[in-house]
């Protein structure tokens, strides 16, 4: 029977790489395969989360990307050795593992954002993880590597130049039993809490890094939406601080409502009209997906997975990084009577029920087990080799 080991920096519910792992994990134990996990924790590391200042945060992830790069490889490979026959999944970090799952390329994401060469090197931890994906793609770190996307697939060759190797694209799911539309009166309460009025249209924003996600341009898009509140969900103190600032400055500061982190996104999902996404880049982008299941139609940019499931004027839209289409997308949505808003979650919500975690992880172990039969192959050919 085939098993499976999971290796990330941690594996829990939500988002992110974290919450992807997770919900594997769940699909494989419900499908009655065998997992394991090896995470930092396994590894002997409790990871720093620090959230008071954003200094603090990038210094906390620093230390974690290293230490899980160098020291957790060493011990994820003892922890490999003494399970032979498993398939293992690396989420991140880990120079280990059958198969490598890329949650996003940095270097990509540094080029999107304008100044590639000055992010580089402001930040030793950007050339260290350059220099650890070099030799992961380009070397024989491990078997196969899973593309969310196909444009993420073509991303890594034009980075990279050759990635030794073979590519698999296997998109993201979501969690559609828990991700669902709610009821109007959950809707009322969560706007209630929040202070915002129950008739206004609300974009939401959910992200840890305002500035690749681009809050600044929907924040700056408000003043050609009037209609429309944007809450936002996720970022530091300092990060949220500066962001309250600009909405000032713009003279929409009324309307944007910053939620901070939360747990659990559903509510404020299921209390949103519409998800906005000004992205410079995304490996995914989960959250469209999750919006999605909830009934809440998208405006992104071209990042991640929404060009392959964001359908113009079906569930969302597709709009440039820049100020005026987003505003202009906003306002359509501020303007819909009550029966096509309906219309368009329903719409959203089909879009998601064809992308369940159920779906995705079925594609994880049919990968799972053309590895284990290559390695079962290897194992022949060497007691072969080592005959008489």
């Amino acid at each position: 029977m085939t098993r499976i080991v999971q290796i990330a920096p941690s594996i829990e519910p939500g988002s992110g790489v974290a919450g992807v792992a997770y919900a594997l994990e769940e699909e494989f134990r419900a499908a009655g395969v065998p997992v394991e996990r090896f995470t930092a924790a396994e590894a002997g590391r409790t990871l720093a989360r620090p959230h008071r200042t954003t200094l603090g945060l990038h210094l906390a992830r620093a230390g974690n990307v290293i230490w899980f790069s160098t020291v957790g490889t060493r011990r994820a490979k003892r922890f490999l050795a003494e399970r032979p026959d498993a398939v293992s999944f690396t989420h991140n970090d880990v120079m280990a593992g059958d198969v490598y799952v890329n949650h996003g390329l940095l270097q990509a994401a540094m080029r999107a954002r304008g100044n590639y060469a000055w992010r580089m090197v402001r930040n030793p931890v950007h050339l260290f993880t350059a220099l650890r994906d070099r030799i992961r793609y380009r070397g024989r770190t491990h078997r196969a590597v899973v593309a969310l996307t196909g444009q993420e697939a073509r991303l890594l060759t034009e980075v990279y130049g050759r990635v030794r190797p073979p590519v698999t694209v296997i998109p993201n799911g979501v969690d559609i039993e828990r991700f669902i539309p709610g009821d109007a009166a959950g809707r009322t309460a969560v706007r209630s809490e929040l202070g915002i009025a129950d008739e206004a249209t609300v974009a939401i924003f959910i992200g840890h890094e305002f500035e690749r996600k681009g809050l600044h341009l929907a924040i700056d898009a408000l003043r050609m939406a009037p209609g429309v509140v944007l809450l936002v969900v996720g970022g530091t103190a300092e990060m949220i601080r500066r962001a309250a600032a600009q909405a000032r400055r713009a003279g929409v500061a009324d309307r944007v409502v910053f939620a901070g982190e939360r747990p659990d996104p559903v509510p404020l999902l299921r209390a949103a009209d519409v998800l906005v996404l000004p992205s410079a880049y995304e490996a995914n982008a989960l959250v469209v997906l999750e919006a999605l299941a909830c009934g809440v139609p998208v405006v992104s940019t071209r990042v991640g997975f929404a060009p392959d499931i964001v359908v113009d004027g079906e569930n969302g839209f597709l709009v440039e990084r820049k100020v005026a289409p987003l505003a202009a997308r906003l306002g359509e949505f501020g303007a819909l009577d009550a029966t096509t808003r309906d219309a368009w979650r329903a719409r959203a919500r089909r879009t998601a029920e064809q992308h369940s975690w159920r779906e995705v992880a079925a594609r994880y172990l049919e990968l799972a087990r053309s590895i284990e039969a290559q390695k079962a192959a290897g194992r022949s050919t060497d007691r072969a080799a080592g005959a008489p």
